[in-house]
């Protein structure tokens, strides 16, 4: 199953592709790369809800320029990896717990036997959270995990409550596997550039809308009822003050302060309750900041590079920093 280029987004050089299996038997699409020379580690990128290897070949490159061995993957349900529903244009899932074993299965087949440690994780919106609830189950295999705009919450619910409620009953009532309301087949990059809410940045989303032209079953359109209300129970676990508390793993959230799909309050709630971690708000950058203009791009990476590989003793700096702050706030 090969990768698919344009003119404008080549693949970059020495692409290892395999198709590996997840513990349920659900095909998964994976992509390796090994930088020139000794790898200083290894960085899994964990795309967001409806993306797919092929929209990150810009930042394998620039991954693979800092030395570092990149692995790349199309979650279930999207990208050319296996689907739970007949219809392939519905990025469906049951529950978001199914996700972790496309984790574990990239651990299993790809990181053990492949790719030299230490090992970090490079997550984005959907891919974010679920990096996030891996590590809070002890379960993560990641040294320190960079976050672009992880999916909490998201923006602008009007009677949040409301439609958690509507989208269990729906599910349970069998409909999980129908759009949601209003929802349909049609990717969000076919879209004007005008009407998108993903960058500010015209020749990378144009970029990223010619790899769906050219190759239009990478592509899923709008969420399911049952994926929906997967998300709003993830939510409602973030909510809790001592979930952060009790995530252990050092975690740096960047987001930008123009976005508009996910909640960025929920979000500086969370990251400042993190026991190691904490947040960086880009003033201009929307969603999707690995998508986002020269300069603000350049801001995220100058933040990576400050927090990747890092040592330990950093690590345990942090958490002592924290621990301080915590002790603070709790006396009268």
């Amino acid at each position: 199953m090969d990768l698919i280029l344009t003119p404008d987004n080549p693949v970059p050089p020495g692409a290892n592709v395999a198709i590996i299996r997840a513990v349920d038997g659900m095909t998964l699409r994976t992509a390796r790369w090994h930088p020139e020379g000794r790898s200083r580690g290894t960085v899994v990128i964990a795309q967001g809800r409806a993306e797919f290897i092929e929209k990150y070949f810009e930042t394998v490159g620039d991954l693979l320029k800092r030395g570092l061995t990149v692995v790349a993957f199309d979650w279930r349900g999207q990208g050319l990896s296996g689907r739970e529903l007949d219809n392939s244009r519905k990025g469906h899932i049951d529950d978001f717990s199914l996700y972790e074993r496309d984790l574990d299965a990239i651990l299993d087949q790809v990181l053990i036997p492949f790719c030299p440690e230490p090992w970090f994780a490079l997550g984005h919106s959907m891919g974010g959270a679920i990096l996030i609830r891996q590590a809070r189950a002890v379960r993560s295999p990641f040294e320190r995990i960079v976050l672009t705009a992880p999916m909490l919450e998201l923006h602008g619910l009007k009677f949040p409550g409301l439609l958690r409620g509507i989208a269990k009953i729906l599910d349970l009532t069998g409909l999980g596997g129908a759009f949601i309301p209003r929802g349909g087949e049609t990717a969000m990059l076919t879209r004007p550039f005008r009407d998108n809410k993903l960058t500010s940045d015209p020749h990378r989303y144009a970029r990223n809308s010619a790899i769906v032209a050219a190759g239009p079953h990478l592509a899923i359109g709008d969420p399911t009822i049952g994926w929906i209300d997967g998300a709003f129970a993830i939510f409602d676990e973030f909510a809790d003050p001592e979930y952060p508390r009790r995530t252990h793993t050092p975690i740096l959230i960047v987001a930008g302060a123009a976005d508009r799909i996910v909640d960025l309050h929920v979000m500086e709630r969370f990251a400042s309750r993190l026991k190691a971690g904490r947040m960086i708000m880009l003033s201009r950058g929307r969603h999707e900041i690995l998508m986002e203009k020269d300069d603000i791009r350049g801001q995220f990476w100058a933040a990576f590079d400050a927090f990747i590989p890092g040592t330990r003793e950093e690590y345990d700096a942090l958490v002592e920093a924290q621990t301080v702050i915590e002790n603070v706030r709790r006396r009268p």
